[in-house]
């Protein structure tokens, strides 16, 4: 506890912040008086933020972005420092899933999965890296284990995150000596909306869960576990013992993990390989 309340006064910019992993952030930080300035697309969810944690005495701005959008990025960047003064953690969390096949799937939907994750985290990373680098902050992506392994039936989601991974560790590497701290943040399976908002083959939301989301890790514990990540520099961080375990194996055992993801993938309900 004693180690989180550094994060008092911080100020902390979260893109995706309407819902899921990125709203409950939101409120994990402001548990520790962090100043934060949220970016979506739903500028209404972020006004209803904003209201009820302003009410609480927390500092919050709404910025509406569209992380596809570099203007947006920009601006939901220049906001923050406008506001604030400065920026001292910046999440990269706005994503978007998919669901089918590479065979059957258009190629519009792995264009835009490349634009939400990859490019939505280039962009804001590239605007706030200045200004993290004065203050020695963190940059975190909020990616997958489909970013260690490729996951059957999600071959845009995976070469989103593996993209994600690739430019997050050079950017480490580019920075051994300046202070910045970079960390990388795969949570497993999480019970928010992302399922039912995945595309399928023709870019339309699947609209539904393919799996019992009681079961799921939830967005809470996500925050929490990526706060005290921040807070510990962590490199970093692979959530859930699924996860944990498929990912050690997958440097062992490569061949039988694949075919371990692939039933494991052939037995959700409508699952495209049927």
């Amino acid at each position: 506890m004693n180690s989180l309340r550094m994060l008092s006064g911080k100020v902390v910019v979260i893109t995706g912040a309407s819902s899921g992993i990125g709203k409950a952030l939101t409120y994990e930080f402001s548990k520790y008086n962090a100043k934060l300035v949220i970016g979506a697309r739903q500028i209404d969810a972020l006004n209803a933020i904003a209201k009820d944690l302003s009410a609480r005495g927390i500092e919050i701005l709404p910025v509406k972005t569209d992380v596809t959008s570099e203007i947006d990025c920009e601006n939901l960047i220049e906001q923050a420092v406008s506001r604030f003064g400065r920026i001292d953690i910046l999440i990269n969390n706005a994503g978007v899933s998919m669901r089918a096949l590479f065979r059957d799937v258009d190629l519009k939907v792995i264009r835009h999965l490349m634009d939400v994750n990859f490019w939505g985290t280039v962009y804001c990373t590239k605007f706030a890296l200045p200004y993290l680098l004065e203050s020695k902050g963190s940059v975190v992506g909020v990616s997958s284990i489909a970013g260690f392994h490729g996951l059957p039936g999600r071959s845009g989601y995976s070469a989103s995150k593996f993209a994600i991974h690739g430019f997050l560790e050079t950017l480490r590497i580019e920075n051994l000596r300046n202070g910045l701290h970079v960390m990388i943040a795969a949570p497993g399976f999480t019970a928010t909306n992302v399922r039912f908002s995945a595309l399928t083959a023709d870019g339309t939301p699947q609209g539904m869960s393919p799996r019992d989301e009681k079961k799921m890790m939830t967005p809470e514990k996500v925050a929490h576990a990526i706060v005290k990540g921040v807070v510990r520099r962590k490199r970093n961080m692979i959530m859930g013992t699924e996860g944990k375990i498929s990912v050690l194996l997958q440097r062992i055992i490569p061949t039988v993990i694949d075919r371990l993801l692939y039933g494991y993938m052939a037995k959700e309900p409508n699952s495209p390989f049927k």
